[in-house]
């Protein structure tokens, strides 16, 4: 009813305009002629519109009035922050139809925007409530913190396992004489222990669960704790290692899961619900793709299907939610999303995020022969290297330096020393120092020299078969040369361009800026990535200079233009259509059709044009050249080095901290035995979490970070790039338990209580605010600031009460989710942007859903209805034709039976 009157008044709005002549909008700086046109083009039903449209702008932008005809942007100076505040405010006002920064972009005036709109009935925001299903049930806190506690049992537990194996193994080991008898030892333990590790995971899985199926069941409970158990086990099997190797399709299918020959997967993200994953033959999946078989949505774990047919391909940044399919021989697009419920026919390509229909052929690399006894060679040789080269080394390799280095002898002698000894700490530190900084130089020493010469094996542009010689060389080019800790150590600084020089980027002639790559860089091989002058990128960049299929792969030159600026979590391929001065917006599909974009911003997934650069953005460019680009620049690189100082004390000091623990538990072995070394792990584990914690807080001063905006040449910028360098990977052991909320409250985040964390990131600790009873998923990025060329910005986040993340959702800065609100997965809230209550928002760049949400088979007649027939897809929603209805197949029988059987009246 609220809906209908708002509808009428708007529509009753539009016919005055139409019945009558309305006072025009003033124009400003118009002559005299121009008003006079403008006065007799306002009289029309849409000017009524158009006034209400501006007088909002006005508002927004705290000036008297502004012309219909001023570009929002170039006229106006406005920034996408100020039109975000602007959509926001038009999308309350009942009697105004609603608007996104999709349309600001496409109709940057205020004419254009409402012609635009004009055909658009208003939905008032109250109608957006999501169905009963995203209602969400808050748990007991006595719930909460039972399943909190019998978690802490069960990594306890498995501590005490582990500490039990682990002793055994070390005394066996030690009883060995000779050099011979120590590494045949090795062998047996160290292989003995790893097949243990990979095939405890498996056989709790079938114990606990059984098969999974489709359903749902609350966080927190007694079912959600097997899940995790399972879930946790799973992730922490040493098969992880094998990804990109046909053992690692063998574990999947150990698991459960379905999954046909020539199969190839190098996303590192594990389903967990493998049951309910089916995998055709020959079907590609590039890294970085979620494919989990499971959603947290409202407080609630929801499993679901996830069905690829043969010959599919599947891209890097890609989400495939629970109920999603694909047909013999379909692609989906990079950095790209199938929301649950939508269905990629045979023979079709799909892209964006929802996905939609395109026609580029993301395989385009040819065949090659590669058959089942080269996978089964390949894996063989695998096994035999873990087996005999690098489970020795790392259980006799720690058994030698202990025996054979004199002062770790005599510490470890008969006598127990215990943590009360000088000697201890001191051992301690002499060889935390040596394998620490040992690590640093050795390290980098081979990153320049062994990659270049396995390079010299691969050739551009030629067709290599999958798991041969060039793929390993191949494989250990992309391995060595993606170390994260020189990145961690170098980015945002101007040292990180003479470390990506020295791997074997092409920088060309580098405008220094102090800040040209962040700190997360990835790509496929060094050797054939260049990267144009005065071009900066932010974190997040994957180079996807190599092509795959499931019987081969090829590697190409991956080239960004000059003067660029990228922004975070980007996926840049080999055959990329942009050129010079351009802005790729933060999770941006990058375009590989059509004619090269130059001097253009590019945002969303498909991408669109957007302005290249805004006079917000532009003020404090008088510091990026000449002496003050100097002067400044020398200040900041002054500052970064001191923080990479920081950076490396921080990170010897855990590890000397962690080498006092297990000094002391080994040598304590023989007396406390199993016991001391299940106590160390558990310790270790404790007093890094409280040292990290402590350090960040530390450095900032144990206050608050503050909103700003600024030149990236400001102190301030400074503090939060120092923040980042902060190793908070730790941290993600505790992803599902009650214990990250703990940890988050002492790293700053303003969090309510019961909220579930499957894996969400948070930039800036203390800029960020979650409400109670919220639910996050694995993937999702709560980002409170924003890097656009020189100029740096941050503002608070707030998450409501109840609010939901989906997998690979991104938040930007300054934006508000109203309590029980909806993010779908693998998308872009802009910054700025004010999600309504109960509202369901969802896309590259986010916009309001406000069809009926897809109910996943969990919750619907599993028995009688075929998931994809309950309700449409939202890619159908938005326009394309929806294929006919499936009837289920016991129902499909039964018409079968009747159609053949003789007509009776």
């Amino acid at each position: 009813m609220q809906g209908a009157d708002a509808h009428g008044r708007w529509r009753s709005k539009v016919a005055q305009g139409a019945c009558m002549e309305e006072k025009s909008i003033e124009v400003l700086a118009s002559g005299p002629d121009e008003s006079a046109r403008d006065k007799s083009r306002d009289s029309g039903p849409k000017a009524g519109i158009e006034r209400d449209l501006a007088e909002v702008l006005a508002d927004v932008m705290s000036v008297e009035q502004v012309s219909v005809d001023s570009h929002f942007f170039d006229d106006l100076g406005a920034n996408s922050l100020v039109m975000a505040h602007f959509c926001a405010r038009v999308r309350k006002r009942a009697d105004l139809p609603s608007a996104s920064m999709k349309d600001i972009y496409r109709h940057p005036t205020i004419r254009s925007l409402a012609t635009g709109l004009a055909d658009a009935a208003p939905t008032p925001v109250e109608s957006s409530v999501p169905a009963p299903t995203e209602v969400v049930t808050p748990a007991s806190t006595r719930q909460y913190l039972l399943c909190g506690t019998l978690q802490f049992i069960i990594f306890v537990g498995y501590c005490c396992l582990a500490g039990l194996v682990t002793g055994r193994g070390y005394e066996w080991v030690s009883a060995g004489s000779g050099l011979r008898n120590v590494y045949l030892r090795a062998v047996l333990f160290g292989g003995a222990g790893l097949v243990g590790l990979c095939i405890f995971p498996i056989a709790a899985k079938w114990i606990l669960i059984g098969r999974w199926k489709s359903r749902e069941f609350p966080i927190w409970g007694l079912t959600y704790l097997r899940f995790w158990t399972v879930k946790t086990l799973v992730h922490a099997n040493p098969m992880i290692f094998f990804v990109g190797n046909p053992l690692y399709v063998l574990y999947l299918r150990a698991l459960g899961a379905r999954i046909g020959k020539g199969v190839t997967i190098f996303s590192r993200t594990i389903p967990v619900c493998t049951d309910l994953l089916t995998i055709g033959a020959g079907t590609v999946i590039r890294k970085d793709a979620f494919f989990l078989c499971y959603r947290a949505h409202a407080g609630r774990i929801q499993t679901g299907h996830v069905t690829l047919g043969r010959d599919v391909f599947v891209g890097e940044k890609t989400v495939l939610d629970i109920d999603t399919s694909m047909g013999d021989r379909a692609q989906l697009g990079h950095t790209s999303a199938l929301q649950s419920g939508q269905v990629v026919p045979e023979d079709q390509r799909w892209h964006g995020s929802p996905a939609q229909r395109t026609e580029f052929d993301y395989l385009s690399i040819a065949p090659a022969a590669c058959g089942t006894l080269r996978r089964a060679g390949y894996g063989l040789i695998s096994v035999l290297q873990v087996f005999f080269l690098y489970v020795p080394l790392t259980v006799g390799g720690a058994y030698m330096l202990i025996t054979e280095v004199p002062e770790l002898r005599n510490l470890l002698g008969p006598d127990m020393v215990g943590f009360t000894s000088p000697t201890l700490y001191i051992d301690a530190l002499v060889l935390s120092l040596v394998l620490f900084f040992g690590f640093i130089v050795l390290g980098l020493a081979l990153l320049f020299t062994v990659p270049r010469l396995l390079s010299l094996m691969v050739k551009p542009d030629k067709v290599y078969p999958l798991y041969g010689l060039h793929y390993s060389a191949h494989r250990a080019i992309a391995r060595m040369t993606n170390l994260k800790f020189f990145k961690w150590l170098l980015g945002d600084s101007s040292y990180i361009v003479h470390y990506l020089r020295g791997l074997g980027y092409d920088l060309s002639h580098v405008e220094q800026t102090g800040s040209n790559f962040g700190t997360e860089v990835q790509h496929e091989t060094p050797y054939l990535t260049s990267v144009g002058s005065g071009t900066m990128i932010a974190d997040g960049l994957s180079v996807i200079n190599a092509d795959f299929s499931s019987t081969s792969f090829r590697v190409s030159q991956a080239s960004i233009g000059p003067h660029n600026f990228l922004g975070n979590n980007i996926a840049y391929p080999s055959g990329a259509k942009t050129g010079d001065n351009c802005l790729l917006a933060t999770k941006v599909m990058v375009p590989l059709d059509g004619e090269v974009r130059e001097g253009v911003g590019l945002l969303g997934s498909p991408c669109f044009e957007i302005p290249r650069s805004v006079e917000r953005d532009s003020r404090f460019d008088q510091l990026r050249s000449g002496d003050q680009l100097r002067r400044h620049l020398a200040a900041k690189n002054r500052y970064n080095l001191r923080s990479m100082g920081l950076f490396l004390l921080v990170r010897w000091l855990h590890f000397f901290v962690l080498t006092v623990l297990g000094l002391a538990a080994v040598d304590m072995h023989g007396v406390f035995g199993w016991v001391v070394i299940t106590a160390s792990l558990a310790l270790a584990l404790v007093v890094s979490a409280v040292y990290l914690v402590l350090v960040e807080r530390g450095i900032a001063v144990f206050r608050p970070l503050q909103p700003q905006l600024c030149s990236i040449y400001d102190p301030n910028f400074w503090l939060h790039e120092r923040l980042w360098k902060m190793p908070i990977e730790y941290f993600h052991v505790f992803n599902g338990t009650p214990f990250m909320n703990v940890v988050w409250r002492l790293l700053g985040v303003q969090v309510g209580s019961r909220v579930f964390n499957d894996g969400c990131l948070v930039t800036e600790r203390t800029l960020a605010t979650i409400g109670s009873d919220s639910t996050l998923n694995v993937g999702s990025k709560i980002q409170c600031h924003s890097q656009e060329d020189g100029t740096f910005k941050s503002d608070r986040s707030t998450i409501g009460d109840g609010c939901t993340l989906g997998v690979g959702a991104i938040v930007h800065y300054g934006v508000t989710m109203g309590d029980g609100s909806v993010l779908a997965p693998d998308s872009f809230l802009m910054k700025g942007e004010e999600v309504p209550r109960h509202a369901r928002w969802g896309g590259n760049p986010a916009t309001e859903w406000r069809d009926a949400p897809y109910r996943p088979v969990a919750l619907g007649r599993k028995a009688a209805l075929n998931p994809l027939d309950q309700h449409a897809p939202p890619a159908e929603r938005q326009g394309r034709p929806a294929d006919p209805p499936r009837k289920p197949r016991r129902l499909r029988r039964r018409a079968d039976r009747r159609s053949t059987a003789p007509w009776r009246p």
